[in-house]
């Protein structure tokens, strides 16, 4: 009977962390430089290189925005998280996820986040979360941009949802070696292009009046932002603490998750080592 009383109240007592003592809540930007973790009740917690291990022989197991090593994932989150979090909580995950190839992204990254022994794992567009950390208005089209260190993507959002969606395999850490500012700006300005050549309905046309938003450690980077400037068409907003962006956007989804109907039933229970 203490389980079906638990069950009949527990979204009346679900309340927002850090209040809530029942579960936990991590947010997860894994990127193919930095890693980003938010973890409830504490904010972020972590912001370190994505690698394996550290030091000497470092092994990057995200690549250009794809997973190249799942289970380099799972040992480098079991590194950064293993002795964060509340023993014997089963937290709520959510990760964000490139916007193309999301499917092989997400798949690779839930296997990964198996290690923390999740009660659930739910993903999110970068865009997206991008969108909701700059408080932009998602009811109408928008146009976010965000450039990384390996990766830059150019989305249309409509309601919310992505509607089209281009990237190039080029990003701040290839500034100096292989790519000029220049050469990222152009990069954009033909996704971009691309993006409102195909766009039937003129949306995007309004998305880009309105401004393009800018994020990702790109928006940090005076060269990268000013040749943006100097060649688009359209008003440039960069969004506050733009490389923290996802995670906070993402962070914002795991707060209303957490008190969803969904999401408030009792996690199974965890069997304690003897």
């Amino acid at each position: 009977m203490t389980g079906a009383r638990d069950l009949s109240g527990a979204a009346d007592r679900h309340r927002p962390w850090p209040l809530c003592r029942r579960c936990c809540g991590v947010a997860l930007d894994m990127g193919s430089a930095r890693t980003r973790v938010w973890i409830a009740g504490r904010g972020t917690v972590v912001d370190a290189p994505t690698v394996t291990s550290p030091g000497a022989g470092a092994v990057y197991p995200v690549q250009r925005g794809t997973i190249v090593d799942t289970a380099g994932c799972a040992r480098m989150l079991e590194r950064l998280l293993g002795h964060r979090l509340p023993r014997f909580t089963r937290p709520m995950v959510i990760v964000t996820t490139p916007v193309l190839d999301g499917v092989a992204y997400r798949t690779g990254a839930r296997a990964a986040v198996e290690v923390l022994r999740p009660r659930s794992v739910l993903t999110v567009p970068s865009a997206r979360s991008i969108a909701l950390a700059a408080d932009a208005d998602m009811s109408l089209p928008l146009v976010v941009v965000d450039v990384g260190a390996h990766l830059t993507e150019a989305v249309l959002l409509c309601d919310g949802a992505v509607t089209d969606a281009h990237r190039t395999a080029v990003g701040t850490s290839d500034l100096g070696e292989t790519a000029t500012a220049g050469q990222i700006a152009e990069a954009v300005v033909a996704m971009l292009t691309a993006i409102r050549r195909d766009d039937r309905t003129r949306l995007a046309a309004g998305a880009l009046r309105r401004g393009i938003l800018l994020a990702g450690g790109g928006a940090l980077r005076p060269e990268i932002t000013h040749a943006l400037t100097t060649r688009l068409k359209a008003p440039l907003r960069i969004v506050p603490a733009p490389h923290t962006a996802a995670v906070r956007g993402a962070a914002q989804f795991l707060q209303a998750a957490h008190t969803h109907p969904s999401t408030t039933a009792p996690p199974p229970p965890v069997t304690h080592p003897h």
